[in-house]
């Protein structure tokens, strides 16, 4: 009854390997974007602010089809990414993980928007002053201070795109082995006869999975913060 079955254990590995490289991928970006937020003003500065929430407002299956129209082979970027370096997106495992980063962007960008912001620039101006360029400085000063931040918007983000749903399906289908994550995996067991045991088994490992990540996105931002402060 508590044993995962190898179709569902295949449907927590691919999500595990989905989320994983939605953030490593959306990391970087999301890292500026926070700077650019936390620490600029430029025209359009409102409108990238909107932009950056709107996954969080559209229905899943919006922000999906977008993603089908703009990375299928016949879309502008896809087409480009085939034609040019012979990537197909749609439609595969790297489809989901760009649906799982896109959906879960803006929690890792407004947890690390918030810690920039806390920083206290008259540390940076001091380093600057004794010397160090902008880059040191953000490397040796603005990062580690932000780290909990930084920690809880990853942790964060990983766990969002570990349980994305709804655009997943509408950009990649729900392909077994390919693109069909746990959640797709669990919302194919709910249709199928038979399949409430395997449901309740894919539901409890999401919770577990869920909850520790809430919890280690906690410890690991209450020790950073101990660390800084001491």
């Amino acid at each position: 009854m508590w044993t995962l079955t190898p179709f569902e254990i295949e449907a927590v590995r691919l999500s595990l390997r989905v989320a994983f490289w939605a953030v490593a991928g959306s990391l970087p970006i999301g890292l500026l974007t926070a700077w650019l937020l936390a620490r600029c003003d430029f025209p359009g500065k409102s409108l990238l602010n909107g932009l950056l929430y709107l996954p969080m407002i559209l229905p899943p299956v919006v922000i999906g089809y977008l993603l089908l129209i703009l990375l299928g082979r016949r879309g502008p970027l896809g087409s480009w990414l085939f034609d040019t370096l012979g990537v197909t997106v749609a439609f595969t495992w790297k489809g989901a993980a760009v649906a799982s980063a896109v959906m879960a962007f803006p929690l890792m960008v407004q947890a690390i928007r918030l810690s920039l912001e806390a920083v206290d620039r008259r540390l940076e101006q001091a380093a600057l002053t004794l010397g160090a360029s902008p880059a040191r400085v953000f490397l040796t000063v603005t990062l580690p201070l932000a780290a909990p931040g930084v920690l809880s918007g990853t942790i964060l983000s990983f766990a969002r795109g570990f349980g994305e749903f709804g655009a997943t399906i509408t950009f990649v289908s729900n392909i077994p082995g390919e693109t069909q994550t746990l959640p797709l995996a669990l919302f194919s067991l709910f249709q199928a006869p038979g399949g409430e045991a395997g449901a309740l088994r894919l539901m409890i490992v999401s919770i577990l999975l869920a909850m520790a990540a809430l919890v280690v996105s906690e410890f690991l931002a209450r020790r950073v913060a101990a660390r800084i402060g001491g």
